[in-house]
């Protein structure tokens, strides 16, 4: 297109779930609850990992980090749209849509690589329940953790500055409640080319990779339930992973369903609506997850707050 068209952008804006002011109050009373409820259920999660001595092992470890991580992950788009719908504007200035892109990506890649290091340490506690306490030393899971950080954090750094080098025209709504990437680079009025290779191979390397490591992981972790001679055995062994296989479950299946259903339908507003679930709703359902049949959390939690009174 033309240069002439282009022009020196200072917002985008952000057309959010529904356009109708009816839904509007409903749509905020919603999202509201849910917010709370994602950082109220997560930071409980991580007070008792931190307060109670028997949840210092590296499976909480990584479990705190993961609701640290699910705390961050929702504030980076509710806060913003809670404020656009109480204030009925819709406006998204130029550098908070980059930030905002920032550390969605940022947030969303380090869950991915979390849930792939937590379903490692399942591996090795069933697998090799005698080295365990060897190979998930301290170091080990500390550099886990900080490599998924590094990694995570160069992958957004890049998708953040492909889009800088972009130029826009005067149609600037995002048909999205946050400014998702990919409908960021479709309102561009220069060549995306390049963006869309560094999109694909991200996808491909940093999404693909890790679903990769934990289908191989479980299937290492059921062929050893299944070598336990007694009911007993195999039942306790399958309680350890049975939550974060849900979550994983729940993750992915969300991530996929947003995939097949955007490329299906063609219909953004749609794909907007289908992304709260992996961006809203999954991180709010996983504290209830792995406390609700989790003695340890439950009694650190109960040791906590009995322990204040």
């Amino acid at each position: 297109m033309g240069s002439e068209n282009e022009t020196r952008i200072s917002e985008f804006l952000l057309l959010g779930i529904s356009e109708e002011s009816r839904w509007q109050p409903f749509l905020f009373g919603l999202f509201l609850s849910m917010y709370l409820v994602t950082v109220l259920g997560n930071l409980l999660i991580i007070l008792a990992t931190i307060s109670d001595s028997h949840l210092h092992t590296p499976m909480y470890f990584f479990l705190s980090n993961l609701s640290f991580v699910d705390i961050c992950f929702t504030s980076t788009t509710i806060p913003k749209m809670l404020v656009n719908i109480q204030t009925e504007r819709k406006a998204i200035t130029y550098e908070g849509c980059i930030v905002q892109i920032y550390f969605f990506i940022l947030f969303g890649v380090l869950d991915n690589f979390l849930l792939t290091v937590m379903a490692y340490d399942r591996f090795v506690a069933i697998c090799h329940p005698l080295h365990y306490t060897v190979i998930m030393n301290r170091q080990l899971c500390v550099s886990l953790v900080l490599a998924s950080w590094i990694t995570s954090a160069l992958n957004s750094l890049l998708q953040s500055l492909m889009v800088l080098r972009l130029s826009f025209c005067t149609d600037l709504e995002i048909p999205h409640f946050f400014c998702e990437l990919n409908q960021v680079v479709l309102l561009a009025c220069s060549d995306t080319f390049y963006n869309d290779m560094v999109m694909y191979f991200a996808a491909g390397l940093l999404f693909c990779g890790p679903l990769a490591g934990i289908l191989y992981s479980y299937s290492k972790i059921v062929s050893s339930i299944r070598a336990i001679s007694s009911a007993q055995g195999k039942y306790k062994a399958f309680s350890t992973c049975a939550s974060h296989l849900s979550v994983v479950s729940l993750f992915y299946c969300t991530c996929l369903g947003v995939y097949f259903s955007s490329s299906a339908t063609h219909n953004s507003h749609s794909s907007a609506t289908a992304s709260v679930m992996y961006s809203v709703v999954t991180p709010m359902l996983n504290p209830f997850i792995y406390s609700l049949r989790n003695k340890d959390i439950t009694g650190a939690l109960r040791r906590l707050f009995v322990g204040k009174l």
